[in-house]
Order: C-alpha cells, then sequence, then structure tokens
C-alpha cells in the first residue's frame, strides 16, 4: 500500500455523517482509490477524470429510492486553495451538477470545479442541453467557465438563467471574464450555442424553467449578498433542495430579504446548502461581507425544520479539522435544540441522490 493511501483519512465526524445516513434510512458508501478506481465505484462520474478530484482520500455516495442526483463540483469560498489541509473537503470553488429525474442537466455556478465537470461531460455523457444557472457575478463563481470544454463545441447548447435579465447580463459577465487582458482568447471563440433562458424576478419566479417537466420546478430568492444575487429551490417528485451559497442572514443588503422570507422560503426542505464561511470570532470583523456564520446557518436550518443541512462556501483559510469541529460544534447545536437534522460540511465531489 501507497505511503499516500496509508494517510487518506476520514475524520470522525464524517464517519458520523455517515452513521447519520444509516439511522436516517440512506445507504452511505466511502470509497478509495490510488491510481485506477475499484470496480464498486464505476457508476460515479467524477473518477473517470485523467485529472483526479481533490478529494481522493474519500468518497460519500447517498443513495435513496429517489432521483434527483446532485454533485459538488466545488464547495469552497472566495477563491480556490489546495494543499494537504484541505484536502479532504476540496479548494475549488462553488460549481453543482444537478440531474433532475426527467434527465435535464443543470449546472448551478461557474467556479474552478466547472473545470472538471466539463471534463466529465465530453468523455461521453452525451448530454448537449445544458441548462446553467448563475446565483451571482462575483469572480469565485464565474472563473471556471472559460475552462469548460463544452463551451467550445457546436453541437453543445446552453441556456442562461438566472438574475432579472438573464440572456444579456449573464452573458456579459461571462464575456468579462474573457476580456482582454484578462485571459489570452475572447467568448466568440466558444461554438456552442448560448440560449435565452428564464429570468428571476424580485421576488421570486414562477418556478418554471426551461426543459422541466411538471413535477420539476425552480424557485428563486434574492440572496442577501453585496451586488445582489439568487438562491434557488429546485424540486423534483415532491423532493426538495435549496441553494443559499452567500447569504448574510445578519445584515440586510440592497436588494436582500429579510431573515423570516428564508425561514420560509426553506420550510421543511429535504436539503439545504447554506454559507457558512466564518465564525463568531470572524464575524465581528468581516460583518456586511456577505457572509453567514455556521451558527446562523444551523438556526436557519433548525427554525425552517429542514431535513438535512449541508455547511457550504468553506473559508479558504479553513482547515479539514477546522471544518470537523465546525460540524461537531453543529450537531451539538441541534442535539441541544431538540431538532432531528442531518448536519454536515460539503464535501467536494459528493454525490447525493434525493
Amino acid at each position: 500500500m501507497s505511503d499516500e493511501l496509508k494517510s487518506a483519512r476520514i475524520s470522525e465526524k464524517q464517519l458520523t455523517h455517515s452513521n447519520n445516513c444509516l439511522d436516517s434510512g440512506m445507504k452511505v458508501k466511502n470509497h478509495f482509490w490510488q491510481v485506477s478506481p475499484p470496480p464498486s465505484t464505476k457508476n460515479f462520474p467524477f473518477i473517470y477524470s485523467p485529472t483526479p478530484p481533490v478529494s481522493t482520500d474519500s468518497r460519500f455516495e447517498v443513495v435513496s429510492s429517489n432521483r434527483m442526483k446532485i454533485t459538488v463540483w466545488g464547495c469552497r469560498g472566495s477563491i480556490c486553495v489546495s494543499g494537504p489541509t484541505t484536502r479532504s473537503y476540496g479548494g475549488n470553488t462553488t460549481c453543482l451538477e444537478i440531474r433532475m429525474s426527467s434527465g435535464r442537466l443543470i449546472i448551478v455556478d461557474a467556479g474552478s470545479g466547472m473545470r472538471l465537470l466539463g471534463k466529465k461531460i465530453m468523455r461521453g455523457d452525451f448530454t448537449q442541453d445544458i441548462v446553467f444557472v448563475l446565483t451571482h457575478a462575483h469572480r469565485d463563481h464565474l472563473i471556471g467557465f472559460p475552462f469548460f470544454a463544452p463551451a467550445y463545441h457546436k453541437n453543445f447548447s446552453i441556456t442562461l438563467c438566472g438574475g432579472a435579465t438573464s440572456t444579456h447580463r449573464i452573458k456579459d459577465h461571462l464575456r468579462h471574464e474573457m476580456e482582454e487582458p484578462y485571459f489570452p482568447i475572447n467568448i466568440d471563440i466558444m461554438k456552442a450555442e448560448l440560449r435565452s433562458g428564464c429570468c428571476c424576478s424580485e421576488a421570486g419566479c414562477d418556478g418554471s424553467m426551461n426543459g422541466l417537466l411538471d413535477q420539476n420546478q425552480c424557485h428563486s430568492i434574492p440572496l442577501n449578498h453585496p451586488n445582489g444575487g439568487y438562491g434557488f429551490k429546485f424540486t423534483d417528485n415532491g423532493k426538495t433542495f435549496i441553494f443559499l451559497p452567500d447569504n448574510e442572514l445578519r445584515h440586510l443588503h440592497a436588494g436582500g430579504m429579510s431573515r423570516e422570507h428564508y425561514v420560509n422560503f426553506c420550510k421543511g426542505a429535504d436539503l439545504l446548502f447554506h454559507d457558512a464561511q466564518y465564525t463568531d470570532k470572524e464575524y465581528a470583523k468581516t460583518r456586511g461581507w456577505g457572509h453567514s456564520t455556521y451558527e446562523d446557518a444551523v438556526q436557519l436550518a433548525i427554525d425552517a425544520d429542514v431535513k438535512s443541512l449541508g455547511l457550504f462556501h468553506h473559508d479558504p483559510d479553513r482547515s479539514d479539522d477546522e471544518i470537523d469541529q465546525q460540524v461537531g460544534a453543529c450537531r451539538k447545536m441541534i442535539g441541544q435544540s431538540g431538532a432531528k437534522i442531518d448536519c454536515f460540511a460539503v464535501t467536494e465531489n459528493m454525490i447525493i441522490d434525493l
């Protein structure tokens, strides 16, 4: 056995998360590999990348009887990181792959994790129609788009969704990422068709999205974040996933909503990913920067009675051990409240099948 494999770690608290999932009726598998993946991981889309993902020491597949599948390609906040202290939770910035039961592919945000997702699609996914949803236009949520391989091929179409004027404004954001002198080529070299998609209203959209079936819906809510943005609620066959990645619950930004609005939006959700970047001590200095503490995220989940909470947008200076400690503190807080919420830190390359 190689020294690298010997050093592979799954934290005690991550294993506790696995046990919690088992207690709630969901089956959890942990997988390890060295150069090539074992047969038991053959259905995992991320494994077939020639460049292994950051978190190559552990893997979680949460399997239930339903069919909305969420794959995490990046969950780090602000800037991508690398190194041994961030190996378990990963260093790529925000990018999610959501597969609806209809087969529709929705990509949320274009952080650095989008690069590996693009390589996976090009290796034979055969998904030609892609819906791209942008929460907001800060750099850590856009930096991966110039490296998204399907955008350079004419047989792909990408429908742009999110924001008040989705087609033009989102394309302008993407175009800016590739303007000189910031990038060596411009967006015009891309051959994929960039289509007009749905737009978010100020108070939330009507739930429709191009290509979704009646049992699939996507609702939006404005984020409490500098320069604005939108969070999203995805519903499929009665299961609900809510994504609020950059959302400050204790400070009202222009265009943002009250805490009560977020509680109502999240009420009864099966799964919530929420911004949990700061500690209370850090927040004393970063109030107004657009991010919540992990305690704020937990209290929102308790008040909204969600079933599972994933701590998201990990601070770039936060080590794996520190995230483990935060998860422990969150679980203690949940236990003391009497709530029954499965709480975990979102991990790069995690797959959750709702």
